[in-house]
């Protein structure tokens, strides 16, 4: 039987898949630094319980910004 995620999971998912579509963007040698941030910046929280809406919905609010920042195609690399 398949779990069906709240509208916050999918949310989030969502915000892990811009940010590794922005890394693909960026130049080949400095898409893993990136990927790398992407990975360490949602590692930090996974441990954060499903119940901490306010928690989730600032995370989700300050990742949002960082991906519009991070797009940008003036920025080269991360690191």
């Amino acid at each position: 039987m398949v779990k069906r995620l709240s509208g916050l999971q999918k949310e989030v998912l969502h915000l892990y898949r811009t940010s590794i579509r922005v890394a693909h963007t960026k130049p080949k040698e400095n898409q893993p630094h990136f990927i790398s941030y992407a990975r360490e910046e949602f590692g930090k929280y996974k441990n954060l319980s499903r119940k901490d809406f306010t928690t989730i919905e600032h995370l989700l609010r300050v990742g949002n910004k960082r991906i519009s920042l991070y797009s940008a195609p003036e920025l080269k690399d991360i690191h």
